[in-house]
């Protein structure tokens, strides 16, 4: 998914060739890109705020020291991670620089699997901040309810437009969570009935005894109430849009019936004497291809066919992985809102949750998933799986392991950091890593 930042590089600077060389090339074998600078002006001509990398740099050099190269990089954009390789002389001003903003600072000498470990986690700090500024824009460069900018939704959306304004009757298909009633919603809201109303109905719903009086009303007497019959969902949607969510669910019976108000627009409610007439919109909607149904026996193909005048087809999120992130951006933005809170930062497992996992839930399951990580809820997908009947031990030990393995990602698997940043000694982390199964190594490098 490119949205995330992807490919990132370490500016390497340091006035001794030949310990510029000799890290640079600790790196390069390590799989991170570097390039290499013997003075600060050649890297601060190539800082910009979008920089997606990180710096180290020797604080000793000849002109402009590192300690003035972090503030100016930092002037630029305060977010990019500055390393600052000290001499053991200069280990009180390096830690005064961490102070000042300094990302981390390595004193000579270290050890090569060092410089690594802190270029990994300062590459991923650095990918962080980009991503959650990403997402920030990508949430307030939204203008439409139906979310995305691949080729295949800025489509559907002209197309909304182009058949609202037709007026026809149209049948939606899509997924599970993919949006269906909003797309009903949307050439509602677009078409000349939008005065009047839109009137929903989940044919999965209607009890197979009351979806008759349910649709198209009774002028029959309720004995029980001494008042006449419901008015029922068709004539509600008069002048307006009447939209049947699940429709293939609907009863054979009453299919039968929906055929007659499709065809001649007209309904007859039950213990009426003869029909009148209803202008309205159709807008039926299915997460299954309806012709499998008709084949199957189990839809009317007459019905199908008058449907069928113009069809849309909704694509799951895996269809278009792009849109992922802005349609999360959107919904981690509503719900900070809702929680009160003015900004939300994600952090690295939700990031590889985004990409890696497939949404069979698709739009809705997104929403879900947006709402949980900010109410900060088990978000690992292994570990989200809980049972209904689960324990309340279970549920505290399933939520202890998933923050134990995401700090460990985080640390790259470095057990004294994980131990500071749990606030646990070390025997406390190794008994509950071994109680949860976990193993520190797979985290490592």
């Amino acid at each position: 998914m490119s949205f995330f930042t992807g490919d990132q590089t370490i500016f390497f600077v340091d006035d001794d060739a030949v310990l510029r060389e000799a890290n640079a090339q600790t790196l390069d074998l390590a799989g991170l890109a570097v390039e290499t600078f013997s003075e600060a002006s050649g890297v601060l001509r190539r800082i910009s705020a979008d920089f997606p990398g990180i710096v180290v740099t020797d604080i000793r050099m000849p002109g402009m020291d590192g300690l003035e190269l972090r503030a100016a990089i930092h002037a630029i954009d305060p977010g990019i991670p500055v390393i600052l390789i000290t001499g053991h002389a200069d280990v009180a001003m390096a830690v005064r620089a961490l102070h000042d903003g300094a990302f981390d600072f390595l004193a000579k000498p270290f050890a090569s699997d060092h410089l690594v470990g802190v270029a990994r986690r300062a590459l991923a700090h650095r990918a962080l901040i980009l991503d959650n500024r990403r997402l920030t824009a990508a949430a307030a460069a939204i203008d439409s309810p139906l979310i995305g900018e691949s080729s295949a939704m800025l489509r559907l959306r002209e197309t909304i437009a182009q058949l609202a304004q037709a007026d026809i009757d149209v049948l939606i298909e899509g997924e599970t969570g993919t949006g269906k009633e909003l797309v009903a919603h949307m050439l509602h809201r677009q078409s000349r009935r939008s005065a009047a109303s839109l009137v929903a109905v989940n044919c999965a719903a209607l009890p197979q005894e009351l979806a008759e009086a349910e649709l198209f009303g009774s002028d029959l007497l309720d004995r029980a109430t001494g008042k006449l019959g419901q008015a029922g969902r068709i004539r509600s949607a008069h002048r307006g849009t009447l939209f049947l969510d699940e429709i293939d669910t609907m009863h054979g019976a009453v299919q039968a019936k929906l055929l007659r108000v499709i065809e001649e627009r007209e309904v007859q409610p039950i213990g009426a004497s003869a029909p009148e007439p209803v202008d309205l919109r159709v807008v039926a909607a299915t997460k299954t291809d309806l012709m499998d149904a008709v084949r199957a026996g189990a839809f009317r193909e007459d019905l199908y066919y008058r449907l069928h005048v113009v069809k849309l087809r909704i694509p799951p999120l895996r269809e278009r992985r792009g849109d992922i992130p802005q349609t999360f951006a959107y919904f981690l933005d509503e719900a900070a809102a809702k929680m009160g809170l003015k900004a939300f930062q994600i952090g690295d497992g939700v990031r590889r949750h985004l990409v890696e996992h497939d949404w069979p839930g698709n739009v809705r399951e997104l929403k879900n998933f947006a709402y949980s990580v900010v109410l900060d809820l088990p978000s690992d997908p292994g570990l989200s799986s809980m049972p209904a009947d689960a324990s309340l031990a279970e549920r505290v030990g399933r939520f202890e392991a998933t923050i134990i393995n995401d700090t460990l990602t985080q640390t790259q698997g470095n057990i004294a950091e994980t131990m500071a940043r749990l606030g646990i000694p070390r025997k406390t982390l190794y008994d509950k890593m071994q109680r949860h199964g976990i193993d520190p190594k797979p985290f490592r490098g």
